[in-house]
């Protein structure tokens, strides 16, 4: 595993994440926080944990108690954005410090009252599949309540960042 693969990486999961907010712009705000049934409820309970995971994730990985905020603390899409925001700069900015023998690190971790000790590069490919896996939730919540998803897929990340490129 190379840095530049983590990177590229952890610059889709943003690019599908803002995909997966602006997807989200359509819904009135009862859809919003309706409750679906789903594993988190609402499409808004869900965008909280994928955020709050990326936040917790984040604070191990820098040895402080892990932070995360309530879904009653986010009443609306622009206050989720205005908190993701901070969670994806802190986040990035992290990426963008490793080096590939960083990768390699084996992070001590207990979570749940589990120890873990696995390289640092499977924590953060772990923690961008775990937004892939929920935006696939959301996706089907969207059309849930009648609303488009856009596609989160990798492939159009590729494809639409191989155009900018060559532009």
């Amino acid at each position: 595993m190379k840095i530049e693969d983590i990177r590229t990486l952890y610059d889709f999961n943003s690019w599908a994440n803002h995909r997966t907010l602006d997807s989200c712009a359509q819904l009135t705000p009862e859809q919003f926080t309706r409750d679906l049934k789903s594993s988190f409820g609402s499409v808004r309970d869900t965008l909280v944990h994928v955020c709050n995971a990326e936040r917790r994730w984040l604070d191990r990985w820098h040895g402080r108690p892990p932070g995360q905020f309530a879904p009653s603390d986010v009443p609306d899409l622009a206050t989720l954005r205005q908190h993701w925001a901070g969670v994806e700069r802190n986040l990035v900015d992290y990426v963008s410090s490793l080096t590939d023998a960083d990768l390699q690190r084996i992070p001590q971790l207990t979570i749940a009252d589990t120890q873990l000790a696995q390289p640092l590069w499977q924590y953060l490919q772990h923690v961008a599949n775990h937004g892939s896996y929920h935006r696939g939730q959301i996706a089907t919540m969207l059309r849930q309540l009648g609303a488009k998803a856009e596609s989160t897929d990798l492939l159009w990340f590729y494809r639409e960042r191989g155009s900018k490129a060559s532009a």
